[in-house]
């Protein structure tokens, strides 16, 4: 393999192909630090032409690649394997945003622009992105767009894939594909755009990606209701998207013990109730006409919560550092889950209407099989989205609940499943979810899949051992 190394220096500099265990230490451990691979060299163009070059070199030599934005994602989908024989394509080099159209509202960026910095170009374009997630700080445009990233905004904006107009690829053979097409229609042939999205680097790798931008909101204002149950969270979603329209950007289930971890382990975050609730929803409304009209569509939907029972209490946020304060809570639920210790997440969808039902049978059925588990139930309520974690019983240690991992994600997946869910809302599959969707997918489907595989990436150099 040193002419290939050689050849990769050759073509995007020696400085930029990292070989010794130090310098690859970082692309090579999961965001969960639960697994470290083991790659030939880690890469790191600087350009679409750069990325295809690298390629091309892996096809000759059949090298697979593995591509990486942030590293952030949660389901091993941008680490190598424990081989060795892949290189690690890093993409954050490829950092700049190209063009900015404000008639057409569109910003055409490259893979490795951190989300946050996108955030930040819309604004000062005047213009909202509105993707938001916790890990925007260090996530990639690319790896968003590889999972199809949800987050916060989904209920108003949709997710990533709904964000994205044009992509600019480097397929399996190193050829470059420049979709980077501003149209919002464009009927001639199958989706391509669409394909690559949510592929989680199997296809192809994203190198640029023609972005939505929106109107910034001349008002957000937020909110956080208590409730008892999240039937009741249901109905106060059901009211706020007949009063609110459009205007409900954000809402957000928590329930009480997640809080309580944030609040016990963060106490510079108190809650802003006297007493404690079962479940709370977080919500936000953007308003484009003022704060003042935003005030009172807010005002009167928790006027109209509170009358008919459906919420027990609230508070609104006066202030841009308030609003903050409870966004907080909701943010540091997954860290001060860490700071309790080891878990086992799941990242699960169900129709909306039967969240309720999915939560109180799950949460039986595993008090059946694992006594005094502690669930930490938190989401993105208005898409059905929900992170239904599990955290050991206060006295068993973690590594022997860890041990039990493979039993308590089948009871999960398999009551998602019944409940005509998904395992994987908006992580992905990675390689930590690979296997188990075999159990639920039909084989006409992952045969459909394999095929798409197939016939775009013979070779099997994409990102091999993930997805499918």
């Amino acid at each position: 393999m040193n002419n290939f190394l050689e050849l990769c220096r050759a073509s995007i500099g020696a400085s930029h192909v990292l070989t010794s265990e130090t310098d690859m230490a970082a692309y090579l451990t999961d965001w969960r630090r639960r697994f470290t691979g083991k790659a030939l060299a880690v890469v790191k163009p600087a350009s679409t032409d750069e990325v295809a070059a690298i390629v091309r070199l892996c096809n000759r030599f059949q090298v697979p690649v593995v591509p990486q934005g942030g590293n952030t994602g949660l389901v091993l989908g941008s680490v190598p394997d424990a081989g060795g024989t892949a290189v690690v394509l890093s993409l954050t080099r490829l950092n700049r945003i190209r063009a900015v159209d404000l008639i057409n509202n569109t910003m055409t960026v490259e893979a490795g622009c951190i989300l946050q910095n996108v955030q930040h170009a819309a604004t000062e374009a005047d213009r909202l992105f509105p993707l938001s997630l916790a890990a925007e700080g260090s996530c990639t445009i690319g790896g968003n767009l590889a999972t199809n990233a949800g987050g916060t905004a989904v209920l108003r904006y949709g997710n990533t894939r709904e964000l994205c107009l044009g992509l600019e690829v480097v397929t399996p053979q190193g050829d470059v594909w420049n979709g980077l097409r501003g149209l919002r229609k464009d009927n001639t042939g199958y989706d391509l755009r669409d394909l690559f999205i949510g592929a989680e680097g199997t296809l192809g790798i994203i190198t640029a990606a023609v972005l939505k931008l929106f109107p910034q909101p001349k008002a957000r204002l937020t909110a956080l209701a208590a409730m008892q149950t999240p039937d009741d969270a249901l109905q106060l979603l059901s009211i706020a998207q007949k009063q609110c329209g459009a205007a409900l950007t954000g809402f957000e289930l928590m329930s009480d013990f997640c809080l309580q971890l944030v609040t016990r382990h963060f106490p510079q975050m108190p809650l802003p109730f006297a007493q404690r609730h079962p479940q709370y929803v977080l919500l936000e409304l953007s308003d484009g006409e003022s704060e003042q009209h935003a005030m009172a569509i807010l005002e009167n939907l928790i006027g109209s919560a509170l009358e008919e029972a459906v919420i027990e209490d609230a508070v609104v946020a006066a202030s841009i550092a308030q609003s903050k304060s409870l966004w907080n809570l909701r943010e540091h639920i997954p860290l001060a889950q860490a700071e309790e210790g080891k878990n086992i997440k799941h990242d699960v969808s169900v129709p909306i209407s039967l969240i309720g039902d999915f939560i109180r049978a799950t949460d039986v059925l595993l008090q059946q099989d694992f006594p005094a588990c502690r669930m930490v139930t938190f989401g993105h309520l208005g898409d059905g989205n929900l992170h239904y974690n599990v955290s050991p019983p206060e006295n068993q240690s973690d590594e022997a609940f860890i041990a039990q991992q493979d039993a308590v994600n089948r009871v999960v997946h398999d009551s998602v499943h019944r409940f005509g869910g998904s395992i994987s809302a908006e992580h992905g599959l990675g390689a930590l979810k690979r296997d188990e969707i075999r159990s639920y997918k039909s084989e006409i489907e992952l045969n459909l899949m394999r095929s798409i595989k197939h016939a775009l990436d013979p070779q099997n150099l994409m990102n091999p051992g993930k997805v499918i």
